[in-house]
């Protein structure tokens, strides 16, 4: 990018903001349009891809503070085109005075920065920016930028999140692979250092932020490093204890001892047999979830209306009105 770049196009318009908006309203309306302009979405669209590019371009000035302020003080001066030299009476009369007030040479101190015009009057504007930003003769250039963090996102079954996977992403036209650790929650975001847009000039590289969304298992939720689990269990073994067994994300089973009088919700502990972290194991956490049969067969409902005849003189519902008063 030339100085007169920088001076012919506005990039406050290009990414649709304020001359005076902050970091946060500029990084997002970047990304919007980044999203709006990727060529993966425009295949074969040559004015997308143009468009994106200058995205680029815009955003890489204005979201460097030190950047957009030279970009600032280049378009006051200037008006945003190619001015042309005149008197002090024209319209370029003043620029004596800026150049001077941005480096200190202020008419009282008789500093004053010179400048010539070509053969048709036109300053040489390139070359007086080479001077003050250390380019050569054919346009100032810009120190070596960091590049640009990019945005991306992927979307995988639950088991292959647990466990960890790899995936093969595509990232402006290349391939990145992303390694996504095991316990990732539905949209986490993941910074892959280095694998944004190049940087320029042997600059370092900018990240690629991954956006994780799960697709939900059917039985197996996570919590944390943890595995959470619903297990169906009957009134009797509810009632008298019992051990049923418990699916694991392996593909295998769990024996898990139900104690007696085991209420519905509540959660039983099985150690390690949860999601596998970088430092730890998570366990398993089996919620008990006790079945009322639909329909009873006539010995059934005997059964259970000698149960309730056996247990009558229990309250289950005993201080609930009193704790309601509370």
């Amino acid at each position: 990018m030339t100085g007169q770049d920088w001076i012919e196009k506005d990039f406050y318009k290009v990414l649709g903001v304020a001359k005076d908006a902050d970091a946060a309203t500029i990084k997002k309306a970047y990304r919007k349009l980044a999203r709006t302009k990727h060529p993966d979405h425009n295949p074969g669209d040559a004015k997308a891809e143009a468009e994106f590019k200058e995205i680029g371009e815009a955003y890489a000035v204005l979201s460097d503070a030190e950047q957009r302020s030279q970009y600032d003080q280049l378009r006051a001066m200037t008006g945003g085109a190619r001015f042309q030299a005149g008197g002090r009476g024209g319209g370029a009369g003043g620029f004596e005075d800026m150049f001077s007030s941005m480096f200190g040479g202020g008419a009282g101190q008789g500093g004053r920065v010179r400048y010539s015009t070509g053969g048709g009057g036109q300053a040489n504007l390139e070359d007086l920016l080479g001077g003050m930003f250390g380019g050569g003769g054919g346009g100032f250039q810009r120190g070596p930028q960091r590049g640009v963090d990019l945005t991306a996102s992927v979307t995988l079954p639950f088991r292959d999140v647990t466990a960890g996977s790899t995936v093969s992403l595509s990232v402006e036209g290349r391939t990145v692979n992303a390694r996504i650790p095991a316990g990732v929650r539905d949209g986490q975001k993941i910074r892959l250092r280095g694998k944004g847009r190049p940087g320029e000039r042997g600059a370092e590289p900018g990240d690629l932020v991954v956006t994780v969304h799960v697709t939900p298992h059917p039985v197996f939720s996570a919590d944390g490093e943890n595995l959470r689990v619903t297990v169906p269990v009957a009134f009797d073994e509810a009632a008298l204890g019992a051990t049923v067994e418990v699916p694991t994300l392996d593909g295998g089973t769990v024996k898990v001892k139900v104690p007696e009088g085991t209420p519905s919700g509540r959660v039983l502990r099985v150690k390690g047999r949860g999601i596998a972290g970088p430092k730890s194991t998570g366990d398993l956490l089996v919620t008990v979830q006790v079945v009322v049969p639909q329909r009873l067969t006539p010995a059934a409902r005997e059964a259970v209306q000698a149960f309730g005849i056996a247990t009558s003189g229990e309250d289950v519902r005993a201080g609930l009105m009193e704790q309601a008063r509370q």
